[in-house]
C-alpha cells in the first residue's frame, strides 16, 4: 500500500488496483477519564505518561475513508458536519481538496451510528451532503438507533440494513467488530494480495491502546466485547501485507501494526 499524494485534509493511497482516500473531518477533545482501566475505572493522577494531552484533554482525530473500486465510490463514515463540535465538519473540504465531487459518492456506509460517523449525511447548510446517494447501509443491529436521530429523519425510508459478510463491491466486505456499539462493523478491502481493514472505533487513544490493548473507552457499549475484538484484530494485523485504518487514529489514520513486547506498535504510512 503506497501513498500517492496528500494535503491538509486528505491522503490518497493505492491498495493494489483500489484507491483509498483518507479524509479529515477534524478532531474532538475528550476528558482523559474516558479512557478506562479494568473494571471500568477511569484514570486519575495515575494517567500513563505516554498518553498525549492537549490542554489537559485527549484529542481524537476524526477520519473517514473513501474507497474507489472501479467505478464505485464507497464512503465509510461521514464525519459530524455541524452537528457536534466546531472542530469537526471538514469532510466536504477534504473531498474537494482530493478532487472528488460529492455527487460521485453513491454508496455511504458507517462503522456505527455515533454522531461523528453519521451526522455528515446532512451538510452544514441543511442539504443532502451526497445528492446522488443510491445506497445507504447501516449495521442492521443499529437501524433502530439510526431511526431515532431527528437530523437524519429524511433518510429513514432509504437506509438498508448491513449484515456481516455483505460485499459492497467486488473487493469490499463488511466484517462485524462488535463491542464499541451493538452493530459496530469493520470493512475489509482486498486487492492484489494486500488487505486494508477499516476498523472504525476499535481504538480511540492510539498513544496507549496499541501498547496496552486491555484499556477500554467509557462509551464502549460492551467493554469486554470491545477488548476481545481489539485483541483479535491486532493479532491478525501483524501478518504481512495487512494494513489498518481507524476513525480516531492520528490523521491520515492508515498504517501498519507490529508486535512490541507484550503489546503492539502502530506506524503511520
Amino acid at each position: 500500500m503506497k501513498k500517492h499524494d496528500s494535503g491538509m485534509h486528505h491522503a490518497r493511497y493505492a491498495l493494489g488496483e483500489i484507491t483509498v482516500i483518507a479524509l479529515r473531518d477534524g478532531y474532538i477533545d475528550m476528558p482523559s477519564s474516558r479512557l478506562r482501566q479494568a473494571g471500568d475505572r477511569p484514570f486519575g493522577s495515575d494517567l500513563p505518561a505516554e498518553v498525549e494531552l492537549v490542554d489537559g484533554m485527549l484529542r481524537l482525530s476524526v477520519n473517514a475513508f473513501l474507497i474507489i473500486d472501479g467505478e464505485q465510490h464507497i464512503l465509510i463514515d461521514t464525519g459530524a458536519a455541524n452537528a457536534l463540535d466546531p472542530s469537526m465538519g471538514a469532510l466536504p473540504d477534504a473531498l474537494a481538496e482530493a478532487g472528488v465531487a460529492r455527487e460521485s459518492v453513491r454508496t455511504v456506509t458507517c462503522t456505527h451510528t455515533h454522531g461523528d460517523h453519521i451526522n455528515g449525511l446532512v451538510a452544514a447548510d441543511g442539504s443532502d451532503a451526497f445528492p446522488n446517494l443510491e445506497r445507504l447501509l447501516i449495521p442492521q443491529e443499529e437501524v433502530p438507533l439510526f431511526d431515532r436521530e431527528p437530523r437524519l429523519a429524511r433518510f429513514r425510508h432509504r437506509r438498508l440494513p448491513l449484515s456481516d459478510g455483505v460485499k459492497l463491491s467486488a473487493n469490499v466486505m463488511a466484517v462485524r467488530a462488535r463491542g464499541h456499539e451493538v452493530g459496530h462493523t469493520a470493512f475489509e478491502i482486498s486487492s492484489a494480495g494486500e488487505t486494508l481493514l477499516i476498523w472504525g472505533d476499535v481504538i480511540h487513544v492510539p498513544s496507549i491502546q496499541f501498547a496496552r490493548p486491555e484499556l477500554t473507552w467509557e462509551f464502549d457499549e460492551d467493554q469486554d466485547q470491545a477488548r476481545a475484538t481489539r485483541l483479535a484484530l491486532l493479532r491478525r494485523l501483524v501478518q504481512p501485507n495487512i494494513f489498518v485504518a481507524g476513525a480516531h487514529l492520528d490523521f491520515p489514520g492508515i498504517g501498519t501494526v507490529a508486535e512490541a513486547g507484550e503489546g503492539y506498535r502502530f506506524t503511520l504510512l
